[in-house]
């Protein structure tokens, strides 16, 4: 099945600050196609996240079109933009967003459980699928400070996967990793991709871009780059040649 997941016309965002209006967007536009892996990069202050919000539905635009798989998303309500938001988008955050004491599987469940239409039996079943997709079948009942960060991140990607969402939207997802999980984590969105998975993944990092088959960059409010990559790297090739020991190759290793 193919066709647009995601369009965007002439995107603009203005913000009012005071007396002054900040442009943050300034008519953007881009399409994203069903089973792409799309990048969008941008620094701090090129638009990046106010174009997250509002491909997130967490945000309208102060002008332009934005449809989301068909649904054009400056007709809908509050509630509306809940609803499709729930349905079609799969969140995947740097910090991971995991309830403390809650196991694995009943953080994944947690979308589900906003839908009346899904028994209990189905939402379990869901759940333990998906962290089956995401090889974490071992830890199902495993609570947040009993894992990893890459294991976390794979049980919020596990989440993002279990409403068989339209789009897997992904913010920083590996900026609080090391080097080596990072790479796990993209060959995980790689093998996802492959399977059909259409990804929106944000990030600063050149290295995490070249994992994908597409990247669009932001500056001040504007698209200034839109290049397809036609020498995709393998993130499961780049993790086999990293050294053993490799601490002082991380990216952005953090507490």
């Amino acid at each position: 099945m193919t066709g647009k997941i995601l369009e965007i016309k002439d995107l603009k965002r203005e913000f009012r600050m005071g007396e002054e209006t900040v442009h943050a967007l300034k008519g953007v536009t881009f399409s994203v196609e069903r089973g792409e892996f799309v990048t969008i990069m941008g620094s701090s202050g090129s638009g990046k996240s106010t174009l997250l919000n509002i491909l997130g539905c967490l945000d309208k635009p102060t002008s332009g079109d934005y449809s989301l798989d068909g649904v054009n998303i400056k007709n809908l309500d509050r509630d509306e933009l809940a609803l499709l938001r729930n349905q079609k988008i799969g969140f995947v955050f740097q910090s991971y967003n995991l309830l403390a004491r809650t196991s694995a599987k009943e953080n994944v469940e947690l979308p589900l459980l906003y839908n009346s239409k899904i028994s209990t039996e189905e939402r379990h079943s869901r759940a333990l699928k998906a962290l089956a997709a995401v090889k974490l079948e071992n830890r199902v009942d495993h609570l947040p400070n009993q894992m990893s960060g890459g294991q976390q991140q794979r049980v919020a990607i596990a989440r993002a996967l279990v409403n068989e969402p339209v789009m897997i939207l992904a913010d920083e997802a590996t900026g609080n990793l090391d080097t080596r999980t990072s790479y796990e984590i993209m060959a995980l969105m790689q093998e996802l991709n492959k399977q059909g998975r259409t990804i929106v993944f944000v990030t600063h990092e050149p290295d995490i871009a070249a994992f994908s088959s597409r990247t669009v960059t932001l500056r001040d409010g504007v698209v200034i780059k839109d290049v397809t990559n036609d020498n995709i790297k393998s993130a499961k090739e780049a993790l086999d040649n990293l050294p053993v020991n490799d601490d002082y190759n991380s990216h952005e290793l953090k507490p």
